[in-house]
């Protein structure tokens, strides 16, 4: 029976998770994928096919509230069963934020998790219940490799200037930079573009990940050279409850005149900002796209404009663009917005093809188009599931 990888994308609500398969020419094959959703509401199981066939099902009492390990258990029964008990090999973690110190896979034993742990006020958001996950994991499944797979580890080579801080030195011998995310995102689409269409992987993209977090990567080669999310996971574009860039001085603003404390800005701008904050009514794009309220074209508009802004510097950074190609959620799904951000950059000599973007074609762009446009479908987790894979490789034989 081939041996399988597990991985797990853990957040505060959800933890996505898929099966590969690693057969003995170690090539990697999906085969189940699924999530553990309504955590701390009506937490619900789910595991489907890879045509989306539902496999097995599980649902807590509603408002059930439960340690990741509680969480786990009927996804690792599920897995034994479906596999055998044998056929788990290793289990792969997203891991937001790996610092300056960690930038490659890594296995996660308990230093590296206490290291990590010391990240957590760089990605506050993420990084507990990422590292949740994986001390739960370690003590459901002891004997289980885990592999650490990280969304700033692909931007750590990023130029000198793109990723300083203008801040007193200090500040910056302590670890504060740049670090940009999404990177397992960005790799995967990088890995693609090189098969689909080499030519232009080899020369300057920018690849938008556009979901309720965003952001842009510019790429050269395959390889991160700048990108809108710096030193924290709330800068760059107008996220699903994030603001995105900001005036620093807004935030001293809000301390000020409003007598806000840290938490509560930081509460602001990580889940009050963003689409729904500017909308006044949802965070959801497709919910916002189904509206006529003017709070909801406001909101959309500044998403399009800010990314249209923040494109213009990265193509800055490329010193040009040879491609354009949307990722993630919105921009896989959502071709209003496609369309927008195309004739927000029409500058460029870029033309949408309407036909082709309504059904969401790999290219988007008409023949005459001076960049192609396409569309990247994101598979963070063939990403993570193909490091786990390496590292086991890598690993010492067992004595």
């Amino acid at each position: 029976m081939p041996k399988a990888i597990l991985t797990l994308n853990a957040g505060s609500s959800s933890i996505k998770f898929a099966l590969h398969e690693l057969d003995s020419g170690a090539a990697l094959q999906r085969v189940s994928h699924g999530q553990i959703e309504g955590i701390g509401v009506a937490p619900h199981f789910i595991a489907k096919a890879t045509d989306g066939t539902v496999l097995n099902e599980y649902r807590w009492p509603s408002g059930a509230t439960l340690e990741h390990d509680a969480l786990l258990t009927p996804l690792l029964a599920w897995v034994t069963s479906h596999l055998g008990q044998e056929a788990l090999c290793a289990v792969g973690h997203r891991i937001v934020h790996g610092g300056s110190g960690y930038v490659r896979p890594v296995h996660l034993d308990a230093q590296v998790m206490a290291d990590l742990a010391k990240l957590t006020p760089l990605a506050s958001l993420h990084q507990p219940h990422n590292l949740a996950a994986a001390r739960a994991m370690a003590q459901l499944r002891p004997e289980l490799p885990q592999v650490g797979c990280f969304d700033t580890a692909f931007h750590h080579g990023m130029p000198a200037d793109a990723a300083r801080l203008a801040l007193p030195r200090k500040y910056a011998a302590e670890g504060m930079r740049r670090y940009g995310f999404h990177g397992l995102s960005y790799e995967y689409i990088a890995s693609r573009l090189h098969e689909q269409a080499p030519e232009l992987a080899a020369g300057r993209v920018i690849a938008a990940h556009l979901g309720n977090g965003a952001s842009l990567c510019a790429m050269h080669n395959g390889q991160s050279v700048d990108t809108t999310m710096g030193f924290s996971t709330l800068d760059g574009l107008v996220m699903g409850t994030r603001c995105g860039n900001l005036d620093p001085g807004a935030v001293l603003y809000l301390q000020q005149a409003h007598g806000l404390s840290a938490a509560e800005v930081e509460h602001l701008l990580y889940h009050d900002s963003g689409l729904l904050g500017v909308s006044g009514i949802s965070s959801d794009m497709r919910t916002l796209l189904a509206s006529d309220d003017a709070g909801a074209r406001e909101a959309i508009d500044l998403f399009v404009f800010r990314i249209a802004r923040e494109a213009g510097a990265l193509i800055a950074t490329l010193g040009g663009i040879d491609a354009l190609v949307f990722s993630a959620g919105i921009g896989e799904h959502a071709a209003p917005i496609r369309a927008a951000v195309c004739a927000r950059l029409g500058w460029l000599g870029i033309e949408c093809d309407a036909e082709a973007n309504s059904r969401h074609a790999a290219w988007i762009s008409t023949p005459n188009s001076r960049v192609p446009v396409g569309i990247v479908p994101t598979d963070e987790e063939a990403m993570i599931a193909s490091h786990t894979a390496d590292a086991l490789r890598d690993m010492p034989p067992s004595k």
